[in-house]
């Protein structure tokens, strides 16, 4: 298949064609969590550092909201401004940019709510947390 120009979408693959590109950018998994045993960890690309970790409810709660948006996005159910937006957002996130990463927040909820209601609390959730850790 043709590639996409799409940046939310790897080379070579097509918008919401099932396998490990598609998945959105976060995962939890067990590990060793000064703060409880679960912890959130990028994939494709990372969404936060490697050993990042929040309060086991905490934690939970974000999970629960990335897996919604993970699995619209593995499914093809996002748009393309959705899945361009939220790749931007994840940049932000990298680079501890807080401010721009809520505006990018906030600016999904206005023009896309129906899309986004279901997982944008935990995105907003993670960078209300991610705000308050120490700058690497």
């Amino acid at each position: 298949p043709p590639a996409t120009s799409d940046p939310a979408v790897p080379e070579g693959r097509q918008p919401g064609q099932p396998g490990r590109g598609c998945r959105f950018p976060g995962e939890l998994r067990r590990g060793p969590c000064p703060g409880g045993p679960l912890e959130l960890v990028g994939t494709h690309p990372p969404l936060l550092p490697a050993h990042l970790c929040f309060q086991k409810q905490v934690c939970n709660d974000i999970g629960r909201r990335l897996t919604v948006l993970e699995d619209a996005w593995a499914q093809g159910k996002l748009s393309a401004p959705v899945r361009k937006r939220m790749s931007l957002l994840v940049q932000e996130l990298q680079q501890q940019r807080w401010d721009a990463a809520d505006e990018i927040h906030r600016s999904l909820m206005v023009d896309h709510v129906n899309e986004v209601s279901q997982w944008m609390v935990g995105v907003k959730r993670l960078i209300a947390e991610m705000r308050q850790l120490p700058r690497a």
